[in-house]
């Protein structure tokens, strides 16, 4: 991890608006009746129907999905005591983190008090405005009694997340290296090198799972907690051994795990040595490590590691935890986060681990592939799939134990619902996605030999939406799944060169040759071509053999394009192609044309375009109202050029389609804003509803609209989906990343459903 400037971390939180949250309205506010239904007098009638049901709080205001992070800054991260306000920034990243990972509002509370029973009187007489409680960088013991005594009192959760946080993820990483290593939880020795918040609740968590409270060994910064200690506070009485144990050196002695919570380099190589077989070091303490990772698998080769630092393999990191179990618990309105609800994230964490990992995870960590093993025991903070494992894993806990107020009925809906809280995967493609799972078909990919064409194929495997079949040289596609350790055991694999026979190959030159012999091709060329991997694939569609054609990583468009247009050809009635984005904006989705075919398009391709698009938007249960776009708006421009274009494609549109919503030209900020544009031009036949259907009036105004909302990543570019040929066929742009190429794969397999249905 590259090591933060001081400078940079300061200009951080003070440039633009100073620290890192505000608070955004909601609802409409921008008419004097919008603010009138806001505050007085509307304002009375959901309070008049709180005052009646106090639960209607939930339905009426944001209680429902609002946090407090509480802190009084008394042990804030490794800078201890320095005060609510010093802790404030640490308080707003917590909120920050709530947000983006699991879309939970937080304000963020700094209470100027010490002693815990003024604390907790505090914090009980502003829980009414909050749906959870996270208490946060106090230190113990009174962290302890604090937690202990709002949990009694509150009827929402109340969570430290110094104490349970470390202590789930860390629980996680303990599930999986013992599965590793074959070893019964009940039968593990563990030392524990730390006795404050986090270290008993990780030693707590650990025994609720069945760790057995004889073979916990904890140590605090005067040795071991055994019986001849007469300094002990409650909390850590709990954990006094009868073994006679008084030094960490002692205690590591035939250990199976140690756990670090305490502070950097009190660990030797001698004492890692002396541990049992396959020993499990969770070295935690920040930022130095009890001892350091280089050292500890030195000393040990057959070691299981994890820190608290991310520039290492198995980081326990909080952000696992915290968002996404107030998400699930907030989801039922529960009444508290008991144990169960703990054990059940750490196991869904586990169970995350051992699944197959997202390409777009890997590569935000600079890897190839992720694999469960030694090195990766704890799914990495920036997996999209923590959302709906972990909250839906909670929720149930939640509602299995009696604390759900509002449990939930429809566990695919809600899935869904966490999954566009954070535009992850747009209703949209979800929804394209279910569709292709409810009946995969037979999807041929060009360049079976590419990595990331290997590693969408198994997600499309795994996630039932197609059935791949692979071009290429089988010895290399061979290769590339045992060096990344991916399962395609079923896939079929289709060598043109090794492993066609003659049969098929003059079958299929045979059916080339009589659709282009006027066109100049020779049956030799014909034959030829069937070497050729795009032409193969094409004609594998074409002949029935598959149902859709994948192609285009690695090569230009218009090259890799050219054979599916001789051996499929396009739809009679277009005679014409057209690319088409789908551009995944917080706005919902937009669907841009033409991006990727016709450089200079007539008015007649613009027309056929525009039914094109339509029609394929349609397919994804949306109505189109689409703007033609220009520079210039309605008639302005009275010379040459693209207006003049768009204006007769318009003048077709609007003869031959009356009841499609579709008008222009128009500017794009006309397009997007439909109340200006109803202003300006109440004529328009789209009223004042904002276009979600752009048409470009040529190649280059598509192509770099498409690029720049990309690369500024102000939307998610889904395509280019290839409208107007006869059968499924998709060009994917060079270099596509495994989440575009499986996208593709989807809208590939809904186009071969409607051809089937046809």
């Amino acid at each position: 991890m590259p090591k933060i400037s001081r400078i940079d971390a300061l200009n951080y939180h003070q440039k633009d608006r100073p620290g890192k949250i505000e608070v955004v309205p909601t609802k409409p506010h921008n008419t004097q009746y919008d603010l009138s239904l806001a505050y007085t007098p509307g304002v009375a009638q959901p309070c008049l129907e709180i005052e009646k049901d106090r639960d209607n709080v939930y339905k009426y205001t944001a209680k429902g999905n609002l946090v407090a992070v509480i802190s009084n800054g008394t042990a804030v991260l490794g800078l201890g005591d320095i005060g609510p306000e010093a802790g404030k920034p640490v308080m707003e990243g917590k909120g920050l983190l709530f947000k983006i990972f699991a879309d939970v509002d937080v304000f963020d509370i700094e209470v100027d008090e010490e002693d815990p029973q003024k604390f907790i009187e505090h914090v009980k007489a502003i829980s009414p405005t909050f749906g959870g409680i996270n208490l946060e960088d106090i230190k113990a013991p009174e962290c302890f009694e604090i937690e202990e005594k709002l949990k009694k009192e509150l009827d929402i959760p109340v969570f430290h997340d110094d104490q349970h946080g470390t202590a789930i993820i860390s629980a996680a990483g303990l599930i999986n290296a013992l599965k590793l290593n074959e070893k019964p939880i009940d039968d593990i020795k563990v030392v524990v090198s730390g006795a404050g918040s986090a270290a008993i609740s990780c030693a707590k968590l650990y025994i609720s799972m069945g760790v057995k409270p004889e073979n916990v060994v904890m140590c605090d910064s005067k040795g071991v907690i055994n019986e001849s200690r007469t300094d002990l506070n409650k909390y850590k009485q709990g954990f006094v051994t009868k073994r006679k144990l008084n030094t960490l050196e002692e205690a590591m002695v035939g250990a199976d795990v140690f756990l670090g919570l305490s502070k950097g380099g009190l660990v030797t190589k001698k004492m890692v040595k002396s541990m049992g077989k396959d020993p499990i070091v969770f070295a935690m303490a920040n930022p130095n490590p009890e001892i350091t990772y280089e050292d500890a698998t030195a000393a040990r080769k057959d070691i299981i590691m994890a820190t608290g630092r991310s520039d290492y393999p198995n980081q326990v990191n909080n952000v696992l935890g915290f968002p996404f179990i107030f998400r699930g618990a907030l989801d039922v309105r529960a009444t508290s986060i008991n144990e169960e609800m703990k054990i059940a994230a750490a196991k869904a964490l586990a169970g995350l681990a051992r699944e197959h990992v997202p390409e777009m995870v890997a590569r935000a960590y600079n890897k190839q592939n992720i694999v469960f093993g030694k090195d990766y025991i704890i799914p990495k903070p920036l997996d999209p799939r923590l959302i709906t494992t972990v909250s839906t894993a909670v929720a149930k806990a939640a509602m299995q134990t009696g604390v759900a107020r509002k449990p939930i009925k429809n566990w695919t809906a809600y899935k869904q619902e966490l999954t566009s809280r954070l535009g992850i995967s747009n209703k949209l493609i979800m929804g394209i996605r279910n569709k292709a799972k409810h009946n995969p078909k037979r999807v041929v990919f060009a360049e079976g030999n590419n990595f990331k064409v290997l590693k969408a194929a198994q997600f499309v495997i795994n996630e039932g939406i197609a059935y791949p079949i692979l071009l290429g040289d089988e010895s290399k596609i061979k290769a590339v799944i045992k060096e990344n350790q991916l399962d395609l055991g079923r896939v079929q694999i289709i060598d043109t060169y090794q492993s066609v026979s003659e049969d098929k190959r003059h079958k299929f030159a045979k059916v080339l040759y009589d659709k282009r012999k006027r066109k100049g091709m020779t049956y030799d060329e014909a034959l030829e071509k069937t070497y050729n991997r795009d032409y193969f694939g094409a004609l594998m569609v074409e002949t029935g053999e598959a149902d859709a054609f994948i192609s285009g990583f690695s090569r230009k468009y218009a090259d890799t394009i050219r054979p599916t247009l001789q051996v499929i050809g396009v739809k009679e009635e277009f005679n014409h192609i057209a690319g088409m984005y789908i551009m995944i904006s917080k706005h919902g989705p937009i669907f841009l044309a033409d991006t990727t075919v016709t450089m200079n398009p007539s008015p007649q391709t613009l027309f056929d375009t525009t039914i094109l698009t339509a029609n394929e938007v349609k397919r994804f249960n949306i109505e189109p109202k689409i703007a033609l776009l220009s520079y210039s708006n309605f008639g302005a421009f009275k010379g040459q050029g693209s207006p003049v274009m768009v204006k007769k494609a318009v003048e077709m549109l609007h003869e031959k389609y009356p009841d499609l919503k579709v008008d222009g030209e128009m500017q794009a900020n006309y397009a997007l804003n439909g109340e200006l544009r109803y202003k300006r031009f109440p004529f328009n036949k789209l009223g004042d509803e904002d276009a979600n259907t752009l048409i470009f009036p040529n190649l280059s105004s598509g192509n770099i609209t498409y690029k720049v909302m990309q690369s500024l990543g102000t939307a998610e570019a889904i395509g280019p989906v290839l409208m107007g040929m006869k059968k499924p066929v998709h060009i994917l742009q060079r270099d596509s990343s495994v989440r575009e190429i499986i996208n593709m794969v989807a809208i590939a397999v809904v186009d071969a459903q409607s051809v089937s249905e046809d």
